[in-house]
């Protein structure tokens, strides 16, 4: 090799490995996220220091949760939030995953999407993981099996928090300290809680709600919780997974309707927003919709309690005695309790329907019921009814 072609060699050499380290500019980090990386840096404007220097401090393990984060994080979070803020968010749940004998069998698109978010709705973005971590971890302390673990924690909750649900809360929406400094919430604020809670512990956790149930009675919220054999619905004050007062009317709901479809949260962009009913101009927190699974667990309770001999079925409907046309059915909102507390509801159907198209609810024999509803002119009323050994139709006076 001639003099000059060596030289020229060694001149070229240095720029390619300058070019190749230009190729990869976060280190530990997967390509797939490079160029949404770049994106949420130039996003970011000034805050892209903070975010660089999280991405150059994250432990090589974590890097690939870290960039999850900063790749789908919204606008807002994008220019605020610190290295200092995400790196202890992310240290604390890896920690976590590690800690308790259920983090190695999370698929890391569920750790990635349902533990590591720091936030699930458009909440104050509160820097609650490390307290949660060390408020929690002791109840599960020789705890190995995941079911017994959201358990414990839905158990402990409200003790360990002292919030309770009060509808003279300062806002729907609240964080997990704002929710502590009044020690009240609404049903949204609690679902918070309890999947901040859960996911403080490597447990799989989102919100799940409604705008607006299939009878028009306002919204809700509460949380799913993911297992091997998928997604399971709790809430604050819990009965059980996949068991509450609202099956019967989440398993009424319609899947194509936007108003009164059931949603669940996603930190991953999902292409459809998450209904927020105090808000409806915020479009960055993500959805799912899952009606389906719920119309489908709710045909199967129902199908399982008649299955059992100890259930009947009663139909209800309300007669208006104001109306004058021969067809005096008329749509009223309905809730079912006994001595335990509420166990169903739903809204009765109006002349639109076939005659034989009631409310429906399956209800356990030889029992005592309350049913409370309130009239088209607002009046609530109240009718006790005991079941017998048949099915029954009720009309409500």
């Amino acid at each position: 090799m001639s003099y000059t072609r060596y030289a020229l060699l060694l001149l070229v050499l240095p720029l390619s490995l300058l070019w190749g380290c230009r190729q990869s500019p976060y280190p530990n980090v997967p390509s797939q996220y490079h160029a949404l990386l770049d994106e949420a840096l130039q996003r970011a404007g000034e805050n892209a220091t903070e975010l660089r220097q999280a991405l150059a401090r994250v432990p090589k393990e974590q890097a690939e949760g870290l960039a999850f984060l900063i790749a789908y994080m919204p606008e807002r979070d994008v220019t605020t939030l610190t290295a200092d803020f995400l790196l202890e968010n992310v240290a604390y749940a890896y920690a976590a995953r590690e800690r308790f004998a259920w983090g190695a069998s999370i698929p890391q698109e569920r750790f990635f999407n349902d533990v590591l978010p720091y936030v699930s709705m458009n909440e104050t973005r509160d820097n609650w993981r490390k307290d949660f971590y060390e408020r929690f971890a002791p109840y599960l302390e020789g705890v190995t099996d995941l079911v017994a673990a959201i358990d414990t924690i839905n158990r402990h909750i409200r003790n360990e928090l002292v919030v309770d649900y009060n509808t003279a809360r300062e806002k729907p929406d609240q964080s997990p300290y704002e929710s502590m400094r009044q020690r009240m919430a609404s049903c949204s604020g609690l679902a918070v809680l309890l999947t901040d809670a859960f996911r403080s512990v490597a447990i799989p956790s989102r919100i799940a709600g409604t705008p607006n149930w299939y009878d028009n009675r306002g919204n809700h919220s509460w949380n799913e919780v993911w297992l091997n054999d998928g997604w399971h619905f709790t809430e604050y004050y819990p009965s059980g997974l996949d068991k509450s007062w609202f099956l019967s009317s989440a398993g009424r709901a319609t899947p194509t309707d936007s108003v009164h479809a059931i949603y669940a949260t996603s930190f991953r962009p999902t292409g459809l927003p998450f209904p927020l009913v105090w808000d409806s101009t915020i479009t960055y927190v993500h959805a799912e919709n899952v009606t389906q699974r719920y119309i489908d667990l709710f045909q199967k309770e129902q199908a399982a309690r008649k299955g059992t001999g100890d259930y009947v079925t009663v139909r209800v409907t309300y007669l208006d005695p104001r109306k004058s046309s021969n067809d005096r059915r008329t749509a009223i909102n309905v809730d079912v309790f006994d001595k335990a507390g509420q166990v169903d509801g739903g809204r009765t159907l109006d002349g639109t329907h076939d005659l034989n198209d009631m409310l429906t609810f399956v209800l356990r024999k030889h029992h005592s019921y309350k049913f409370l509803y309130f009239l088209p002119d607002g009046t609530a009323k109240d009718y006790e009814f005991t079941t017998g050994a048949e099915d029954a139709v009720i009309e409500l006076p």
